[in-house]
């Protein structure tokens, strides 16, 4: 059986939409890992059927090495990829790509979904222009998963716009609520947008009418209010809104208090034969803490707010962390991500101008006549 055959797949039927396209040509490690990567998470999803893009000959040459990728991928070939430090600008006018044919893919209805471990701001940039925003929805976010004393939460936007407006973070409150409802399997999450205190009169004006915006919402039972730096590890909301400015910088002091934290544990342990016999009695509390803590479990940041699913892995990832990536968009495709999206959109009024989208697509149908 060919691996570039459609019929290739445990499931489904080739007209049907693959579940995910997967840009095989992005990251540091290429193919390799990416295939590794579905390989591992050909285990937790036996039944997908992925589009691997990418060099034919390469991956060709890979998937025998991974059985168990290669019983849930079809070939597609690209003749050219992505370099991780390309400009946008330039990316957009490479058409053969693997990342933008895998970016094509879902705005054809080919999938349903994409995951790149390539070039960020390449991707947020073809994202935008060929898989497009959903309607309601004025500016895409970057949303991620991050562990808290409370288990997990998600946060955004972590990047992708520098500044908003009040009517950003209201839209990003209800992507951050889908987020969390179909990855976290969160029923109702706590929504909090991040400021300066928690005290009504806190923070700019944008900030002061986006809270009042969601007091006045069907998400004001879920809406706690303002909430600190602190509040975003202690786990005090589910889901913290910020701008892609202030998101950008909490994301990196985060990943650098983790090294801090990892290096001085190294330095107490190995400085003296004290710190190592104390070493031997914690380590596996360790060990417990370190893989709770580690972020290959936390690989896969979504854009949220387009028109399809799509994945961002880290690009320096191994096969672990790629499977998460691929489990994070699993769940995204599964659980109708972007349905719930338009549902959340369709009962915010404070977007609107006080009515719901519903009644201002009835209000602009009687103009048009």
């Amino acid at each position: 059986m060919s691996m570039t055959d459609s019929s290739n797949v445990l499931s489904g039927t080739p007209e049907e939409p693959y579940a995910l396209a997967i840009d095989a040509m992005g990251g540091d490690g290429g193919p390799e890992v990416v295939i590794a990567g579905l390989a591992v998470a050909a285990d937790r999803h036996p039944g997908a059927r992925v589009l691997l893009i990418g060099d034919e000959a390469r991956l060709k040459a890979i998937l025998p090495k991974h059985p168990k990728a290669a019983a849930i991928c079809t070939i597609r070939h690209a003749a050219s990829s992505i370099a991780m430090d390309m400009k946008p600008t330039a990316a957009l006018r490479v058409r053969d790509s693997s990342m933008r044919l895998s970016m094509d893919a879902v705005a054809n209805g080919d999938a349903r979904g994409v995951v790149s471990a390539g070039n960020s701001g390449a991707m947020l940039a073809l994202a935008k222009i060929i898989v497009k925003t959903l309607p309601g929805i004025s500016r895409p976010a970057m949303a991620a998963i991050n562990p808290t004393m409370k288990g997990d939460a998600v946060m955004l936007d972590l990047g992708a716009n520098v500044t908003c407006d009040w009517r950003n973070l209201v839209e990003f409150a209800v992507m951050g609520c889908a987020f969390a409802k179909a990855v976290l399997g969160l029923p109702a999450p706590t929504i909090g947008l991040l400021n300066v205190g928690s005290e009504e009169l806190k923070g700019d004006e944008k900030l002061r009418q986006a809270a009042e915006a969601l007091r006045d919402s069907p998400l004001a039972s879920q809406f706690y209010g303002f909430v600190e730096g602190h509040d975003i590890t202690a786990g005090t909301t589910d889901v913290v809104v910020t701008d892609g400015f202030t998101g950008n910088v909490a994301l990196k002091t985060g990943e650098g208090t983790m090294k801090l934290a990892s290096g001085l544990f190294k330095q107490v342990f190995t400085s003296s034969l004290l710190g190592r016999i104390g070493y031997l009695l914690v380590r596996p509390s360790l060990e417990r803490m370190r893989d709770w803590l580690d972020p290959r479990r936390y690989n896969g940041a979504v854009f949220v707010g387009l028109n399809g699913v799509v994945v961002k892995s880290h690009g320096g990832t191994d096969a672990e962390g790629f499977a998460s990536a691929f489990d994070v968009a699993m769940d995204m495709v599964t659980h109708g991500f972007n349905e719930s999206i338009r549902d959340g959109l369709l009962h915010m009024p404070s977007l609107t101008g006080g009515k719901s989208a519903a009644g201002q697509e009835r209000e602009d149908a009687v103009l048009s006549t």
